[in-house]
């Protein structure tokens, strides 16, 4: 085993689950698809990845093809697919829904996830409360410029 307490490793994960789950608490309220448990899983996903690519860096350290960072930047690559799929959705009448704050609040939550997996804590609750203020007083102020100077883009697109 690394140099890494198992406990520490623990801790590392439900600090990005918590952490993520904080951040879709919000998409929750706003009644999107995606929501605590989706943002929840993710940034525990890329946690575990992380540490995965972490022990394993070290456990094969002869190995120099072993990159945690080369797997945190494959993470990023197949949350991009996540995000693709939810930035244009269609409903049962064919009508497309496009979800591109949820998208980004995904590809978000798994920069979390890897600053937990990294033991990055303080950079990690940055990120959520950063993420949780732009999604909650952006939409308020881009409401209130919207209400004020018009748009043909008015509805809540969030």
């Amino acid at each position: 085993m690394p140099p890494f307490l198992e406990s520490d490793l623990v801790v590392r994960l439900v600090v990005a689950a918590l952490l993520g789950a904080v951040l879709g608490f919000e998409r929750s309220l706003a009644a999107k698809h995606a929501g605590m448990r989706t943002y929840a899983l993710v940034s525990l996903g890329s946690a575990l990845f992380t540490i995965a690519g972490l022990v394993a860096s070290y456990q094969y350290s002869a190995f120099v093809s072993v990159s945690p960072l080369a797997l945190a930047g494959f993470v990023i690559v197949g949350i991009g697919f996540i995000g693709s799929g939810f930035s244009a959705m269609r409903d049962e009448g064919g009508s497309t829904h496009v979800e591109l704050t949820t998208a980004t609040g995904i590809w978000l939550v798994a920069g979390v996830g890897l600053a937990a997996g990294f033991g990055y804590y303080n950079i990690a609750v940055a990120s959520t409360i950063l993420g949780i203020l732009i999604f909650s007083l952006f939409a308020k102020l881009e409401h209130r410029l919207r209400m004020r100077w018009g748009s043909k883009y008015a509805e809540n697109n969030n």
